[in-house]
């Protein structure tokens, strides 16, 4: 609850006191919340200027925040104050929280068409998952799966290269093994790495995720915004125990961090690395590094990848028509730039963008593009969602798992321990 005390990162326009406590310099600006740093964080920052050289110099006052809870804790207590900003950046799982706290404003057929916007403009997949009571919570910028990076040179020694240079179809357990065998021979070690210490709990939730809604009717591991937990037992198991054979075989690392375990991949001592699309940026500064990303293979019955989308959504507040129409103006300018953003990695979400000749051509963006389509979202939860209490706990467990530290079923046994306080509280949003 001291997220008031969250020191200001890169990204404000304004003085500080303005940018903590969400007041306008002038009627006439907008002021906009985000979590992003890093590389989103500048090109987001180019982004904000894309619409400072539209609306003028102080059309726009943005403030970016710590990530994760911080920042979601930040937005409840100035919306429950009646000091939120006019539009703020939300991962969709985290929207729906708010949502259902009622704090979020529901965003109408008339405020899209008033920018000329529709609904047919966005990728079925993150428009129909913000959809929530029958009501439009959040207008998604993007979605960004969980996919599979791959060294160029490990895997050309390894045989899993076409005639173009572009990784050989991976798709059920059979073909994925061998080519885990045949990466492993060229290695001498690990052929693919997953991030799964030093406190890295999000990318072993992720994997799981993936691999466990590729099962045909596998069942929510959450359900009444997690109040129950409803996960498959079985292929709880199936899952992890397939995990651990990877690692016992060699094929995985037992225990890599994050950085750790994208540098295996740098170096070629893996040839296969899982993370989210947004490390592309880091692949890209290795200098004379050679990779390539694709969705990850189907093992099982059915496509699917562990993914969130970055959304815009309007926190509860007194607006008039000019305010909400301003509003949505911004979200629009924001989507007219989804090709800067998607140079990030992201998937853009605004179909004009993303059905484009640019995005199409953009490499190796587009070759992963279709994992947006499988997109797997985390339950709803008031706990869960990206960067959550839910992901946190369930995800080190799941660390232990590929560390060899735990059992599938001793993992899940703390699970539901840990859990159980959370289980069994309301909302307290």
């Amino acid at each position: 609850m001291g997220a008031a005390a969250v020191p200001l990162l890169a990204g404000c326009s304004s003085p500080v006191s303005a940018g903590l406590f969400g007041t306008r310099l002038s009627p006439e600006t907008l002021v906009y919340w985000n979590l992003f740093g890093g590389g989103d964080g500048t090109r987001m920052e180019a982004m904000e200027d894309g619409y400072r050289k539209i609306y003028g110099a102080n059309s726009l006052q943005a403030t970016t925040f710590a990530w994760g809870n911080p920042y979601y804790t930040k937005v409840t207590l100035a919306t429950v104050g009646n000091r939120p900003p006019d539009v703020a950046v939300a991962h969709l799982t985290r929207a729906k929280p708010l949502w259902d706290g009622g704090l979020l404003e529901a965003i109408t057929e008339a405020d899209l068409a008033a920018v000329g916007l529709s609904t047919s403009d966005f990728n079925p997949r993150p428009w129909q998952a913000q959809i929530t009571d029958g009501k439009n919570i959040a207008v998604p910028l993007d979605t960004h799966p969980l996919v599979m990076f791959f060294n160029t040179d490990v895997c050309k020694k390894a045989g899993l290269l076409d005639g173009s240079g572009n990784l050989v179809p991976l798709d059920d357990m059979d073909t994925f093994e061998a080519a885990l065998a045949a990466i492993s021979k060229v290695t001498g070690g690990p052929a693919m790495t997953i991030a799964n210490v030093g406190g890295e709990t999000a990318t072993p939730w992720r994997v799981f995720w993936t691999f466990y809604n590729q099962h045909k009717g596998a069942s929510p591991f959450l359900s009444d915004n997690g109040s129950r937990l409803t996960v498959d037992e079985d292929i709880f198991m199936d899952v992890n125990d397939r995990l651990q054979k990877w690692v016992k075989q060699g094929w995985v690392n037992k225990a890599l961090d994050y950085a750790t375990a994208e540098s295996y991949l740098f170096t070629g001592k893996a040839g296969l690395y899982l993370e989210g699309e947004w490390e592309i940026t880091t692949a890209q500064s290795v200098k004379g590094f050679e990779f390539g990303i694709v969705p990850l293979p189907t093992l099982y019955d059915t496509p699917a990848s562990q993914a969130d989308s970055h959304t815009f959504i309007l926190p509860r507040k007194n607006r008039t028509d000019e305010q909400r129409l301003q509003a949505m103006k911004f979200i629009k300018a924001m989507l007219d730039q989804s090709m800067t953003w998607a140079k990030g990695g992201h998937v853009p979400a605004y179909l004009p963008v993303a059905e484009s000749a640019e995005y199409k051509a953009l490499e190796p963006q587009s070759r992963y593009a279709s994992a947006a389509e499988h997109a797997v979202y985390d339950d709803a939860a008031w706990y869960g969602g990206s960067g959550s209490t839910f992901e946190g706990i369930v995800g080190a467990q799941l660390g232990l798992i590929q560390q060899l530290a735990s059992t599938p079923k001793q993992a899940l046994s703390a699970i539901k321990t840990q859990l159980r306080v959370y289980l069994n509280t309301p909302s307290p949003l």
